[in-house]
Protein backbone atom coordinates (compact mmCIF):
# COMPACT_ATOMS: atom_id res chain seq x y z
CA UNK A 1 0.00 0.00 0.00
CA UNK A 2 2.87 2.53 1.14
CA UNK A 3 4.43 2.00 -2.44
CA UNK A 4 1.56 2.38 -4.03
CA UNK A 5 1.03 5.84 -2.45
CA UNK A 6 4.33 6.87 -3.13
CA UNK A 7 3.68 6.28 -6.95
CA UNK A 8 0.69 7.75 -6.97
CA UNK A 9 1.70 10.76 -5.34
CA UNK A 10 4.67 11.17 -7.87
CA UNK A 11 2.92 10.69 -10.90
CA UNK A 12 0.49 13.25 -9.09
CA UNK A 13 3.37 15.88 -8.64
CA UNK A 14 4.40 14.93 -12.04
CA UNK A 15 1.11 16.03 -13.41
CA UNK A 16 1.09 19.34 -12.25
CA UNK A 17 4.93 19.96 -12.83
CA UNK A 18 3.77 19.42 -16.30
CA UNK A 19 1.23 21.87 -16.44
CA UNK A 20 2.74 24.64 -14.62
CA UNK A 21 5.80 23.62 -17.23
CA UNK A 22 3.31 23.79 -19.90
CA UNK A 23 1.92 26.96 -19.21
CA UNK A 24 5.10 29.02 -18.57
CA UNK A 25 6.83 27.05 -21.32
CA UNK A 26 3.76 28.37 -24.28
CA UNK A 27 5.51 30.42 -27.00
CA UNK A 28 3.65 32.53 -28.92
CA UNK A 29 3.21 31.71 -32.40
CA UNK A 30 4.07 34.27 -34.98
CA UNK A 31 3.83 35.47 -38.56
CA UNK A 32 6.01 35.92 -41.06
CA UNK A 33 6.39 39.26 -40.39
CA UNK A 34 7.16 38.55 -36.33
CA UNK A 35 3.67 39.26 -35.63
CA UNK A 36 1.35 37.79 -32.78
CA UNK A 37 -0.33 35.03 -34.85
CA UNK A 38 -3.82 35.94 -34.19
CA UNK A 39 -5.17 33.28 -37.45
CA UNK A 40 -8.10 30.59 -36.60
CA UNK A 41 -11.96 30.42 -35.62
CA UNK A 42 -12.69 31.97 -32.63
CA UNK A 43 -15.79 32.44 -30.49
CA UNK A 44 -16.84 35.26 -28.02
CA UNK A 45 -20.07 33.23 -26.82
CA UNK A 46 -20.82 33.52 -23.25
CA UNK A 47 -24.03 34.17 -20.78
CA UNK A 48 -21.85 36.99 -19.26
CA UNK A 49 -24.17 40.25 -19.96
CA UNK A 50 -23.17 42.90 -20.87
CA UNK A 51 -23.91 45.73 -18.63
CA UNK A 52 -23.16 44.39 -14.34
CA UNK A 53 -26.46 42.97 -12.86
CA UNK A 54 -27.05 45.66 -9.96
CA UNK A 55 -26.93 43.04 -6.88
CA UNK A 56 -23.09 43.14 -7.92
CA UNK A 57 -23.05 47.05 -8.14
CA UNK A 58 -19.45 47.77 -8.31
CA UNK A 59 -18.11 44.49 -8.27
CA UNK A 60 -16.56 42.95 -11.23
CA UNK A 61 -15.44 39.63 -10.58
CA UNK A 62 -16.66 36.55 -9.73
CA UNK A 63 -15.13 33.92 -6.74
CA UNK A 64 -14.66 30.41 -8.26
CA UNK A 65 -17.76 29.35 -5.94
CA UNK A 66 -19.94 31.99 -7.50
CA UNK A 67 -18.88 32.01 -11.14
CA UNK A 68 -19.46 27.72 -11.29
CA UNK A 69 -23.16 28.30 -9.33
CA UNK A 70 -23.89 31.21 -12.20
CA UNK A 71 -22.55 28.39 -14.64
CA UNK A 72 -25.28 25.68 -13.13
CA UNK A 73 -27.94 28.22 -12.45
CA UNK A 74 -27.50 28.68 -16.86
CA UNK A 75 -27.30 25.45 -17.76
CA UNK A 76 -30.29 24.67 -15.40
CA UNK A 77 -32.47 27.31 -17.34
CA UNK A 78 -30.77 26.08 -21.16
CA UNK A 79 -32.02 22.83 -19.81
CA UNK A 80 -35.63 23.54 -18.91
CA UNK A 81 -36.05 25.75 -22.43
CA UNK A 82 -34.87 22.75 -24.57
CA UNK A 83 -37.69 20.38 -22.57
CA UNK A 84 -39.93 19.52 -25.11
CA UNK A 85 -43.49 21.57 -25.29
CA UNK A 86 -47.12 20.32 -24.31
CA UNK A 87 -48.90 19.04 -27.21
CA UNK A 88 -52.20 19.88 -25.43
CA UNK A 89 -51.13 23.38 -23.93
CA UNK A 90 -53.89 26.17 -24.83
CA UNK A 91 -53.27 28.34 -27.24
CA UNK A 92 -51.86 32.39 -26.25
CA UNK A 93 -53.94 35.06 -25.17
CA UNK A 94 -54.40 37.47 -28.47
CA UNK A 95 -51.67 40.15 -28.77
CA UNK A 96 -49.07 38.22 -26.88
CA UNK A 97 -46.01 38.27 -28.20
CA UNK A 98 -44.77 34.99 -28.46
CA UNK A 99 -41.32 34.84 -29.24
CA UNK A 100 -39.50 34.60 -32.45
CA UNK A 101 -36.61 31.52 -31.64
CA UNK A 102 -37.06 27.74 -29.27
CA UNK A 103 -34.16 27.00 -27.40
CA UNK A 104 -32.87 24.49 -30.45
CA UNK A 105 -31.46 27.49 -32.29
CA UNK A 106 -30.28 29.52 -29.11
CA UNK A 107 -26.38 28.94 -28.24
CA UNK A 108 -25.07 31.61 -25.70
CA UNK A 109 -22.82 29.57 -24.45
CA UNK A 110 -22.74 28.49 -20.64
CA UNK A 111 -19.80 30.19 -19.41
CA UNK A 112 -18.90 33.40 -17.41
CA UNK A 113 -16.06 35.20 -19.31
CA UNK A 114 -12.93 34.14 -17.72
CA UNK A 115 -9.68 36.66 -18.71
CA UNK A 116 -6.14 35.41 -16.74
CA UNK A 117 -8.57 34.01 -14.29
CA UNK A 118 -10.74 36.51 -13.24
CA UNK A 119 -14.41 35.99 -13.68
CA UNK A 120 -16.33 38.85 -14.72
CA UNK A 121 -19.83 40.03 -13.54
CA UNK A 122 -20.22 42.06 -16.50
CA UNK A 123 -18.61 42.79 -20.04
CA UNK A 124 -18.62 46.25 -19.19
CA UNK A 125 -15.67 46.75 -17.13
CA UNK A 126 -15.56 50.79 -17.06
CA UNK A 127 -16.90 52.95 -15.48
CA UNK A 128 -16.50 51.10 -12.57
CA UNK A 129 -20.19 50.05 -12.23
CA UNK A 130 -20.58 48.62 -14.88
CA UNK A 131 -22.83 50.19 -16.57
CA UNK A 132 -23.35 52.36 -20.08
CA UNK A 133 -22.75 56.03 -18.73
CA UNK A 134 -25.00 57.59 -21.05
CA UNK A 135 -25.86 61.12 -20.89
CA UNK A 136 -29.38 62.26 -19.58
CA UNK A 137 -30.22 63.78 -22.88
CA UNK A 138 -27.97 61.29 -24.90
CA UNK A 139 -30.64 59.35 -26.55
CA UNK A 140 -32.43 59.37 -29.60
CA UNK A 141 -29.29 61.64 -31.35
CA UNK A 142 -28.54 58.93 -34.11
CA UNK A 143 -29.65 58.93 -37.45
CA UNK A 144 -32.14 55.80 -37.47
CA UNK A 145 -33.97 57.65 -34.15
CA UNK A 146 -34.26 61.09 -35.36
CA UNK A 147 -35.92 59.44 -38.80
CA UNK A 148 -38.38 57.40 -37.21
CA UNK A 149 -39.03 60.46 -34.86
CA UNK A 150 -40.16 62.38 -37.81
CA UNK A 151 -43.70 63.05 -37.72
CA UNK A 152 -45.97 60.89 -39.47
CA UNK A 153 -43.50 58.56 -40.13
CA UNK A 154 -44.42 54.86 -38.50
CA UNK A 155 -42.11 51.78 -37.92
CA UNK A 156 -43.63 50.02 -40.13
CA UNK A 157 -43.51 52.44 -43.26
CA UNK A 158 -40.96 50.87 -45.12
CA UNK A 159 -37.46 48.88 -44.97
CA UNK A 160 -35.58 51.53 -44.21
CA UNK A 161 -36.93 51.85 -40.64
CA UNK A 162 -36.34 48.47 -39.87
CA UNK A 163 -33.39 47.13 -38.18
CA UNK A 164 -30.22 46.01 -40.11
CA UNK A 165 -30.17 42.53 -39.21
CA UNK A 166 -33.73 42.10 -40.21
CA UNK A 167 -32.75 43.78 -43.76
CA UNK A 168 -30.49 41.26 -43.70
CA UNK A 169 -27.39 43.81 -44.22
CA UNK A 170 -25.84 43.41 -40.98
CA UNK A 171 -25.51 41.08 -38.05
CA UNK A 172 -28.21 42.07 -35.37
CA UNK A 173 -26.83 43.01 -31.63
CA UNK A 174 -23.20 44.53 -33.04
CA UNK A 175 -21.63 40.91 -33.61
CA UNK A 176 -20.18 42.35 -37.00
CA UNK A 177 -19.31 44.97 -35.00
CA UNK A 178 -17.55 46.95 -34.08
CA UNK A 179 -17.16 46.52 -31.19
CA UNK A 180 -18.10 42.70 -31.79
CA UNK A 181 -19.48 41.38 -29.55
CA UNK A 182 -21.54 38.28 -28.13
CA UNK A 183 -25.11 37.61 -29.33
CA UNK A 184 -28.08 34.73 -29.01
CA UNK A 185 -26.16 32.75 -31.63
CA UNK A 186 -23.66 32.29 -34.24
CA UNK A 187 -20.93 34.11 -32.01
CA UNK A 188 -18.04 32.68 -34.44
CA UNK A 189 -15.26 34.57 -36.46
CA UNK A 190 -12.28 33.62 -38.68
CA UNK A 191 -9.44 35.70 -38.35
CA UNK A 192 -7.02 35.49 -40.89
CA UNK A 193 -3.66 37.89 -41.46
CA UNK A 194 -0.98 39.31 -44.11
CA UNK A 195 1.51 41.57 -43.47
CA UNK A 196 -0.73 44.98 -44.64
CA UNK A 197 -4.27 43.59 -43.82
CA UNK A 198 -6.06 41.77 -40.74
CA UNK A 199 -9.33 40.12 -42.37
CA UNK A 200 -12.12 38.75 -39.86
CA UNK A 201 -15.06 36.90 -41.02
CA UNK A 202 -17.85 37.05 -39.52
CA UNK A 203 -20.09 34.34 -39.08
CA UNK A 204 -23.83 35.95 -38.77
CA UNK A 205 -24.42 37.51 -41.29
CA UNK A 206 -21.51 36.56 -43.43
CA UNK A 207 -20.03 40.33 -43.03
CA UNK A 208 -16.41 40.83 -43.45
CA UNK A 209 -14.15 43.10 -41.52
CA UNK A 210 -11.07 44.40 -43.68
CA UNK A 211 -8.41 46.10 -41.67
CA UNK A 212 -5.33 48.45 -42.79
CA UNK A 213 -2.38 47.90 -40.96
CA UNK A 214 0.09 51.10 -40.83
CA UNK A 215 -2.51 53.20 -43.17
CA UNK A 216 -4.81 56.07 -42.70
CA UNK A 217 -8.65 56.64 -42.82
CA UNK A 218 -10.22 57.13 -45.61
CA UNK A 219 -13.55 59.45 -45.23
CA UNK A 220 -14.61 59.15 -48.97
CA UNK A 221 -17.94 57.26 -47.70
CA UNK A 222 -19.37 55.70 -44.74
CA UNK A 223 -19.36 52.27 -43.94
CA UNK A 224 -21.57 49.46 -42.44
CA UNK A 225 -18.85 48.87 -39.96
CA UNK A 226 -17.25 51.43 -40.50
CA UNK A 227 -13.23 52.17 -41.74
CA UNK A 228 -11.00 50.12 -39.84
CA UNK A 229 -6.57 51.00 -39.58
CA UNK A 230 -4.69 49.20 -37.30
CA UNK A 231 -1.16 49.32 -35.83
CA UNK A 232 0.93 47.41 -32.96
CA UNK A 233 1.96 48.13 -30.27
CA UNK A 234 4.49 45.46 -28.63
CA UNK A 235 2.05 42.14 -29.32
CA UNK A 236 -1.06 44.03 -29.03
CA UNK A 237 -3.17 44.81 -32.41
CA UNK A 238 -4.76 48.44 -31.74
CA UNK A 239 -7.59 48.99 -34.26
CA UNK A 240 -9.40 52.33 -34.44
CA UNK A 241 -12.80 52.50 -36.28
CA UNK A 242 -14.51 55.84 -37.32
CA UNK A 243 -16.77 56.58 -40.34
CA UNK A 244 -19.51 53.86 -39.03
CA UNK A 245 -22.54 54.25 -41.41
CA UNK A 246 -25.15 56.07 -39.60
CA UNK A 247 -27.43 53.21 -39.27
CA UNK A 248 -25.39 51.51 -37.38
CA UNK A 249 -26.26 52.74 -33.88
CA UNK A 250 -26.56 49.47 -31.63
CA UNK A 251 -26.08 51.90 -28.52
CA UNK A 252 -27.42 55.26 -29.86
CA UNK A 253 -24.00 55.46 -31.64
CA UNK A 254 -23.78 58.62 -34.03
CA UNK A 255 -22.26 59.07 -37.21
CA UNK A 256 -18.91 60.49 -35.02
CA UNK A 257 -18.68 57.51 -32.54
CA UNK A 258 -15.10 56.12 -32.24
CA UNK A 259 -14.05 52.75 -31.05
CA UNK A 260 -11.08 51.79 -30.39
CA UNK A 261 -9.86 47.61 -30.35
CA UNK A 262 -7.74 45.54 -28.88
CA UNK A 263 -6.40 42.09 -29.60
CA UNK A 264 -3.83 40.46 -27.61
CA UNK A 265 -3.52 36.93 -27.58
CA UNK A 266 -3.23 35.51 -24.27
CA UNK A 267 -2.45 32.39 -24.89
CA UNK A 268 -2.83 29.60 -27.02
CA UNK A 269 -6.16 29.36 -27.06
CA UNK A 270 -7.79 33.01 -26.03
CA UNK A 271 -7.66 36.59 -27.07
CA UNK A 272 -8.25 39.19 -24.69
CA UNK A 273 -10.42 41.35 -27.04
CA UNK A 274 -10.78 45.06 -25.46
CA UNK A 275 -12.69 47.57 -26.87
CA UNK A 276 -13.69 51.63 -25.71
CA UNK A 277 -16.48 53.29 -27.40
CA UNK A 278 -16.38 57.36 -27.66
CA UNK A 279 -19.02 59.45 -28.63
CA UNK A 280 -19.73 62.46 -26.36
CA UNK A 281 -23.15 63.48 -27.83
CA UNK A 282 -24.29 59.88 -26.76
CA UNK A 283 -22.32 59.28 -23.43
CA UNK A 284 -20.65 61.75 -20.61
CA UNK A 285 -17.52 59.79 -21.12
CA UNK A 286 -15.80 56.96 -22.75
CA UNK A 287 -16.72 53.58 -21.71
CA UNK A 288 -14.82 50.08 -22.24
CA UNK A 289 -15.22 46.26 -22.43
CA UNK A 290 -13.26 43.17 -22.70
CA UNK A 291 -14.88 39.88 -24.00
CA UNK A 292 -12.69 36.52 -23.91
CA UNK A 293 -12.36 34.76 -27.74
CA UNK A 294 -11.97 31.02 -27.25
CA UNK A 295 -10.56 29.38 -30.46
CA UNK A 296 -12.79 26.34 -31.48
CA UNK A 297 -11.72 22.75 -31.59
CA UNK A 298 -9.36 22.31 -34.21
CA UNK A 299 -11.20 21.07 -37.60
CA UNK A 300 -14.06 23.10 -36.44
CA UNK A 301 -15.54 24.80 -39.47
CA UNK A 302 -17.47 27.91 -40.06
CA UNK A 303 -20.11 27.56 -42.12
CA UNK A 304 -21.93 30.62 -44.44
CA UNK A 305 -24.64 32.53 -42.85
CA UNK A 306 -27.21 32.77 -45.97
CA UNK A 307 -29.83 35.34 -44.73
CA UNK A 308 -30.82 37.30 -47.78
CA UNK A 309 -31.84 33.88 -48.70
CA UNK A 310 -34.21 32.52 -46.19
CA UNK A 311 -35.50 35.94 -45.29
CA UNK A 312 -38.67 35.30 -46.50
CA UNK A 313 -40.01 36.82 -42.82
CA UNK A 314 -39.33 40.27 -44.33
CA UNK A 315 -41.94 40.78 -47.44
CA UNK A 316 -44.42 39.54 -44.42
CA UNK A 317 -44.01 41.52 -42.24
CA UNK A 318 -43.75 44.63 -44.82
CA UNK A 319 -47.11 43.28 -46.34
CA UNK A 320 -48.73 42.71 -42.89
CA UNK A 321 -48.75 46.26 -42.17
CA UNK A 322 -50.16 47.47 -45.86
CA UNK A 323 -52.99 44.36 -44.11
CA UNK A 324 -53.29 46.80 -41.24
CA UNK A 325 -53.51 49.84 -43.08
CA UNK A 326 -56.25 48.72 -44.84
CA UNK A 327 -58.41 47.50 -42.51
CA UNK A 328 -58.20 50.69 -40.54
CA UNK A 329 -58.89 52.65 -43.85
CA UNK A 330 -62.03 50.54 -44.20
CA UNK A 331 -63.62 50.97 -40.91
CA UNK A 332 -63.07 54.51 -41.10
Amino acid sequence: MKNILVLLCGSLSLAVSTLVYSADDWVMPRTPQGKPDLQGIWTNATQTPLERPSEFGSIGFLTLEQKEEQERQWRSVIENRARPSDPDRDAPEEGRNVGGYNNFWVDRGTDVIEINGEYRTSIVVDPENGQIPYREDGRGKNFTAQLRAMPGIEPFDGPELRPLGERCLLAFGSSSGPPMMPVMYNNNYQIVQTGDYVMILVEMVHDTRIIRIDDKHQADYAKWMGDSVGHWEGDTLVVETVGLHPYQSRWEFTENVKVTERFALIDSDKIRYHFTIEDPAVYTRSWTGEVAMNRRPQGDRMYEYACHEGNYAFPGILGGARRLEAEQAARN
